[in-house]
């Protein structure tokens, strides 16, 4: 299942290509150790007094101090209420608003005796980030000690799981989320404890957290040493095959980030991914057009227009309906947008928008 997610509309100025990977994407025990000691933690202290009103450049930190405070002081709605206004006047906070609201879920979860409870209190603002923040403060009281023993019993009281609806996957995929802040962002081992899950639906959408935490990572002030500039694809061209999926259904984010948004470049490099994952890839793709064309009917078609041939733009469409519905949590633009279609691919559309939607 994808989500529609957001890591960046920003640009840089790299234009880059893959190339093979140079070091086999293993974890060792020394790495795993290292993971797991929380005296290993190299994040530094968030200073108390930032003022996100005149800081530049560094928004996410700015912001971290202030909507943890602002949750504790006058609640979840409010935090949400100021993020909104934010959004529509500071470009800044529209490129870091999925990591933002993590900020806000992660405040929110020390509020509520369960994670459902939380949910009910949640807004679903800039791709769900605040659901997937709440599993991150869980994780974090329950610890890495303890976490093995409990991680499947942290969204059993979600409504919806025996249907594997929106909800439900958020929670498993924010699992993927906490994972990897628990063990400081150390990606073969926070798929290893993915794997502890029962269920293949659940291991799997707990490794798309784990990968979109990997690349969003870029926006929180440090670089993950799981991606590379030189090599956009990495680390989802070396990983073992069960893994590989739900890494390519994010990593074109990043590929497009580091070739400054040269949509048909990173159509020839999923072009170079063997089936079944040039699919996956290009629906990738078809996320980050609706994304990058602030889900614009249009544009979005037209940037998938940019794929080599007829199945790469049917996948593209595929994934830019999809993260139209995640956006709006609503089937009318995802229509709106089949409408422009051509008629063959407006019906792989329509049914697309059809059997998704059923999911929320």
């Amino acid at each position: 299942m994808a989500g529609g997610v957001l890591f960046s509309r920003n640009s840089k100025d790299q234009n880059l290509t893959t190339a093979p990977p140079a070091v086999p994407f293993q974890p060792d025990s020394q790495t795993l150790e290292q993971a797991t000691d929380p005296k290993n933690n190299s994040t530094a202290a968030t200073p108390a007094n930032y003022d996100p009103n005149t800081c530049k450049g560094q928004t996410y930190i700015c912001f971290t101090p202030y909507y943890k405070k602002l949750v504790t002081e006058q609640g979840i709605d409010a935090a949400f209420a100021d993020l909104k206004k934010r959004y529509n006047d500071n470009p800044d906070v529209v490129t870091m608003c999925h990591p933002l609201t993590h900020i806000i879920g992660n405040a929110a979860s020390s509020k509520y005796a369960t994670v459902s409870e939380a949910y009910l209190h949640g807004d679903a603002f800039c791709w769900s980030g605040y659901y997937h923040g709440i599993l991150e403060g869980v994780i974090d009281r329950i610890g890495l000690k303890e976490l093995p023993s409990k991680i499947n019993g942290i969204c059993a009281d979600i409504p919806g799981k025996a249907a594997y609806n929106f909800d439900y996957y958020n929670c498993v995929h924010g699992l993927g989320h906490g994972i990897m802040e628990a063990l400081h962002d150390e990606v073969p081992a926070s798929l290893k404890m993915c794997d502890d899950l029962v269920g293949n639906w659940e291991q799997l959408s707990c490794y798309s957290g784990v990968f979109m935490e990997n690349i969003i990572n870029d926006n929180k002030n440090h670089n993950s040493k799981y991606l590379r500039p030189a090599q956009p694809l990495y680390p989802c061209n070396i990983l073992e095959t069960k893994y590989k999926d739900q890494c390519y259904l994010g990593q074109t984010s990043y590929a497009l980030q580091v070739t400054n948004y040269d949509f048909k470049k990173v159509f020839g490099m999923c072009a170079t991914v063997g089936e079944p994952l040039r699919d996956t890839c290009n629906q990738s793709m078809g996320r980050d057009a609706a994304n990058q064309a602030y889900h614009e009917k249009v544009r979005t078609r037209d940037l998938c227009a940019l794929a080599p041939n007829q199945n790469d733009n049917l996948n593209c469409i595929t994934g830019a309906v999809k993260e139209i519905i995640s956006y709006y949590h609503s089937d009318v633009e995802a229509k709106e947008f089949c409408n422009v279609l051509t008629e063959d691919s407006k019906r792989t559309c329509l049914d697309t928008t059809a059997s998704y939607y059923s999911l929320f």
